[in-house]
């Protein structure tokens, strides 16, 4: 396998590869749309949703601006092992490979060895949702086969015993979005799991976006708008980032005042940040403006 190229940010769609969700899922047009091995399939529908998986796959790996994924089962399983001989053979290409319950670097590099001789362009992520991972948080994101992580806060709080509430699990989102930065590969936080409740799914998602992850899973296409406005700029912070840019390059260097505060280095490098975000997604006046 070539050397790992990192995942995309933004929005990942998860979805079962059968039954014409994938069909669906596309139109959404996710970043990533995550083909589901692992806990959306019963035991005895694995091996049908594989040779499903594998098929889409193996047709189209990118639909447009959609990368299409595959989670596979924990490689300590029968199916997880069963997973990573079929994709061994199906001679993978541009694809996204979320390896789940991930505790250690070597669990990332068994994958990587797996489709090393037959894989090209392939994108290990892992799926961190236990609190053995969160301390080995260094150790695992500094392997260099990783190519991102994302947060399951569904198993991470069964695990704990802690409830699946912001102030309950804003340790283990921080924890991992640091860690992520340092070691410069995106995060992408945890899917929000109420479908009738858009209000939460807003506010989770302006959390996540405020702690530092680079994009956010979802369940259900319905969900994609919200989290993209959420991780957009508003234009209330595009009119400031601009001000301070500008500030900075009158300045020459020296410090200086805009919109009210002392502009240094750290504050001209945020604001930069904030103009490439809205540069690359949509015009935050699309999605009402508001966050």
């Amino acid at each position: 396998m070539t050397t790992p190229r990192t995942a995309p940010g933004g929005t990942w769609l998860i979805t079962p590869p059968s039954d014409g969700r994938l069909e669906a899922a596309l139109r959404a047009q996710p970043d990533v749309a995550l083909l589901d091995l692992e806990d959306s399939v019963p035991p005895h529908g694995k091996d049908t949703a594989r040779a499903a998986a594998l098929a889409h796959l193996g047709a189209a790996p990118v639909h447009g601006a959609t990368v299409l994924g595959l989670r596979v089962n924990a490689p300590g399983t029968v199916h997880g092992l069963k997973d990573l001989v079929a994709l061994a053979d199906a001679g993978l290409r541009d694809t996204v490979v979320l390896v789940p319950k991930v505790e250690s670097a070597r669990e990332l590099e068994l994958v990587d060895q797996a489709l090393r001789e037959t894989a090209t362009g392939v994108r290990i992520c892992a799926l961190i949702e236990t609190p053995r991972a969160l301390l080995r948080l260094d150790d695992i994101f500094a392997s260099p086969v990783l190519g991102g992580v994302v947060f399951g806060a569904a198993d991470y709080a069964a695990a704990t015993g802690c409830r699946r509430t912001s102030s309950s699990l804003v340790w283990a989102r921080s924890s991992i979005a640091a860690a992520a930065a340092a070691h410069g590969i995106p995060s992408i936080d945890s899917p929000y799991f109420d479908l009738g409740n858009p209000q939460g799914l807003q506010r989770d998602a302006q959390e996540a976006r405020d702690l530092g992850f680079a994009g956010k899973g979802a369940v259900h296409p319905d969900q994609l708008p919200i989290i993209r406005a959420a991780f957009l700029p508003t234009e209330e912070e595009v009119a400031q980032a601009r001000a301070v840019v500008s500030a900075a390059g009158r300045a020459d260097g020296r410090l200086v005042r805009a919109g009210g505060q002392m502009v240094g280095p750290p504050l001209v490098a945020a604001a930069r940040a904030v103009l490439n975000r809205a540069q690359n997604g949509t015009d935050p006046s699309a999605h009402g403006g508001t966050q």
